[in-house]
């Protein structure tokens, strides 16, 4: 059973498209793996909200940047911000940022939509 729904942000959709079939089916198995077995190895918390999914696979380290939404009670989503190839041992801090900014501004108008159906 699945613990999370992931939706892919526009960047994110972006990132797999530009990647070759075998690894973008890669990456989505392991984060279709991710939302039913709890694997550190695949989906981990990076800092403060943010975490990212990872894959190894044909020698490269692809990341995929996501924060969880828990606000509805019904369904956790957990939304993919942007992906990269990481070609250092130490994820850049300013990926993490990117992430944040994008997670800010995702319930910014998420508040604001909220309000506007009132």
């Amino acid at each position: 059973m699945k613990k999370y729904e992931v939706i892919f942000l526009t960047e994110a959709r972006e990132f797999l498209l530009g990647l070759d079939n075998k690894s973008r089916d890669k990456i989505i198995f392991n984060v279709d793996k991710a939302k039913i077995k709890t694997d550190h190895e695949l989906f981990k918390k990076l800092k403060g909200e943010i975490w990212e999914f990872r894959t190894f696979f044909n020698k490269t380290y692809f990341r995929i940047f996501a924060f969880w939404d828990k606000e509805n009670k019904q369904e956790t989503l957990v939304l993919a911000t942007h992906g990269i190839i990481k070609k250092t041992g130490k994820t850049q801090d300013k990926e993490i940022e990117k992430s944040e900014q994008i997670r800010l501004k995702y319930f910014e108008l998420k508040k604001e939509n909220n309000g506007n159906k009132k």
